[in-house]
């Protein structure tokens, strides 16, 4: 259980917090996950790397559902180029998770990207 004081804190983040500022983070915590099972990759099991490419690829579904909506404030093309991303990623982690032999750099492209976003959502 946390402290007031966190439970607080946690409670006013999500208040002030920007839903990019959000999206930016999750992906950061995704990529995170990722690197960590890249990083420890002859220590960490099959269950922990589909644990990170279970979250990875449950965050990227709601990024599709969401921009394919046809009330998505995003422009045309930024939705097509989210969307087609989201494929890309949900195929490569449909591949590593089939993979009877996967290898750590197969987690490379997902870490990129994902940081890639999430810098570019925050504006960087």
């Amino acid at each position: 259980m946390y402290p007031q004081g966190a439970q607080a804190y946690q409670q006013t983040a999500k208040v002030v917090e920007s839903p990019r500022e959000r999206e930016s983070a999750l992906l950061m915590k995704a990529a995170a996950g990722l690197q960590k099972i890249r990083d420890e990759w002859d220590h960490a099991t099959h269950e922990d790397l589909k644990a990170a490419l279970t979250f990875n690829r449950k965050l990227w579904t709601i990024f599709m559902t969401s921009v394919t909506r046809e009330d998505s404030p995003l422009p045309h093309d930024v939705r097509q180029n989210i969307a087609n991303l989201g494929m890309f990623i949900l195929n490569q982690t449909r591949e590593i998770l089939i993979d009877i032999n996967p290898q750590p750099r197969q987690l490379e492209v997902l870490v990129r990207l994902n940081r890639q976003i999430a810098a570019g959502l925050r504006g960087m």
